[in-house]
């Protein structure tokens, strides 16, 4: 692998499996909000005055290390493995205009703005705090945010448009109302318009209020009117949140069961059935999952950690791959041993009537886990007969 190559996969790929990319997320993350934390800090005189230097220097660092993330971004985009920039030339301007791109430019380009231009605005200022948005990059909780908003788009569109009409419509009749009592404050539609959007935003400043009968009840209408019109978009992001939310514990869950040896032949279908079928849990050390002599409710897959099982004589540690809890739902009786985690573990719970129905419709995972429940009878009656 070419270093180009690793560059790309260490800045697009790479995820907390690779420990040099997750730290280096985590590093990002927190050199953004420091900055964001220093430019609102600079505002304030007194303690500008005092670390006016340090938000310099600090600024100076910040910007050195963006831009050679972006040029490191631009120079490797050419190994994308969906072959969207595979040329030299076009290909690296085509990265170079895509959203995150922008968003990484725009993080520095106004300290070389103003340090080789002269330019000292301070709309560039606050453009720094754009920076935030780079966020997306390395949260993947803050990414669902763009994905709700591009799944989401038309139906906010019309959401939006529908408000649009509503200010508009609003703001007419009020004008008609209104301009004769009171033509300074509704002079014409377009001045009108700060009276309907505060009233359809229920927010009421009060700088400007309707003092005719009519006026007056309209702005009642209008109010009520407003709490419906601004709930539409709420309800489009929130369906859009639960709908992204899902299909991300569903890759997750996904990953996790295709990791498991048990359904290595399942295919797409079927490995589909079982995630519906699992619930994700995750213990920390030296958690008793399962108990001696209580009710056996499911089963549990080992997706990362270590366990153990006390016995009488001897312990048994089961690590990923393995499952365990099988005996006490298929003989329907209480647990046989105690299994306590050793390091944090990531399981998959089975229930037992789950269990049952995997095990009517797959054939090999029955042959498979009566083949373990044997293995461990055996291993539990020697225990027994030793103690």
């Amino acid at each position: 692998m070419s270093l180009r190559e690793r560059t790309h996969l260490f800045f697009e790929i790479a995820g907390p499996e690779d420990r040099a990319s997750h730290y280096f997320d985590i590093f990002m993350i927190a050199l953004i909000l420091s900055n964001v934390v220093a430019i609102i800090l600079e505002t304030v005189n007194a303690v500008n005055t005092i670390f006016g230097s340090f938000f310099y220097w600090f600024e100076l660092f910040s910007v050195i290390i963006f831009t050679l993330e972006y040029v490191l971004r631009v120079w490797s985009c050419l190994d994308d493995p969906l072959g969207r920039y595979k040329n030299t030339v076009t290909g690296r301007l085509r990265y170079m205009i895509s959203p995150m791109a922008v968003i990484d430019l725009v993080a520095f380009l106004p300290f070389y703005l103003t340090a080789f231009f002269g330019i000292d605005l301070r709309i560039l200022r606050l453009v720094r705090l754009l920076r935030l948005m780079k966020l997306t990059r390395y949260s993947p909780a803050l990414s669902i945010i763009g994905s709700v908003m591009v799944s989401q788009h038309r139906a906010l569109t019309a959401a939006f448009f529908v408000m649009l009409m509503a200010l508009l419509f609003s703001s007419s009749i009020i004008f008609a109302l209104e301009h004769e009592v009171q033509p300074e404050k509704f002079s014409s539609i377009p001045s009108a318009m700060w009276w309907g959007m505060a009233t359809l935003t229920t927010v009421g400043y009060g700088d400007v209020a309707p003092m005719t009968p009519l006026g007056q009840f309209f702005g009642i209408i209008t109010m009520i009117i407003g709490i419906g019109m601004f709930a539409l978009p709420t309800g489009v992001i929130a369906t859009g949140f639960a709908n992204e939310v899902d299909k991300l514990n569903f890759v997750v869950n996904w990953k996790l069961v295709s990791s498991v040896p048990l359904f290595k032949g399942l295919d797409v279908t079927e490995i589909a059935e079982v995630v519906s079928l699992l619930t994700p849990n995750t213990v920390p050390p030296n958690y008793a999952v399962i108990k001696l002599g209580e009710k056996a409710e499911g089963m549990f897959f080992i997706v990362s950690g270590q366990l153990e099982v006390e016995l009488t004589k001897q312990s048994i540690t089961l690590e990923r791959g393995e499952f365990f809890g099988e005996m006490g739902v298929l003989d329907d009786s209480p647990r046989t041993a105690t299994i306590v985690s050793l390091t944090e573990c990531k399981l998959l719970e089975l229930k037992a009537e789950d269990l049952q129905h995997l095990m009517d419709t797959h054939a090999h995972i029955r042959e498979t886990v009566e083949e373990v429940m044997e293995q461990r009878r055996t291993t539990l009656d020697a225990d027994f007969i030793k103690d």
